[in-house]
């Protein structure tokens, strides 16, 4: 009996993702970005509001972690309370990096990453979501959306703007400087 043969699954079911060795190995040991996940009813929950990792890795019952490959653009979520109520909403949308890029030390994003939105506090965050799903209502994954849409909308925040919608127009102009590079 040969061992070594390797048996083909006959059903259609999808197949499982590939391990992170044999992940690194296909695109020439390009560093990954680690994101922590945590859910503990009532008190934590970091999760990831967009984004596509390479990987999913559930290290116990609360926590989990996102890999991302580089450039990839990502929105994590940060909702903490305590017994007298909420203490923290935090929203970042950032771009996982490469080794040469400039990248802003996260905590739970290891090695960090690039930072192109942050809303700190109920109000701005609150304020974030809804164009979040208004772009997603386009028809456009908010991945795909331009990065420079992002710092502005976070340029606002910070300056008490009113906040800029992403139209279809826009993204198609996006889409177009993307073919020219």
């Amino acid at each position: 009996m040969n061992t070594n043969t390797q048996v083909q699954p006959t059903t259609s079911a999808a197949a499982p993702p590939p391990s992170l060795p044999a992940l690194t190995g296909q695109v020439g040991n390009v560093p990954l970005t680690r994101v922590a996940l945590a859910y503990v009813d009532k008190r934590i929950n970091l999760y990831l509001r967009f984004g596509n990792p390479a990987r999913t890795i559930q290290l116990d019952r609360w926590r989990r972690s996102a890999v991302f490959l580089p450039a990839f653009i990502f929105c994590r979520i940060r909702w903490e309370s305590n017994d007298y109520g909420t203490t923290r909403w935090q929203l970042m949308v950032m771009q996982a990096c490469t080794p040469l890029d400039a990248v802003q030390r996260i905590p739970g994003i290891h090695p960090g990453a690039r930072i192109l939105l942050h809303a700190e506090g109920e109000r701005q965050v609150q304020a974030v979501l809804p164009l979040i799903d208004a772009i997603e209502a386009l028809g456009i994954a908010p991945i795909d959306v331009s990065p420079a849409y992002w710092r502005t909308l976070g340029n606002r925040l910070s300056a008490h703007l009113a906040l800029p919608q992403y139209t279809a127009e826009r993204h198609a102009a996006w889409l177009a400087g993307k073919e020219l590079q």
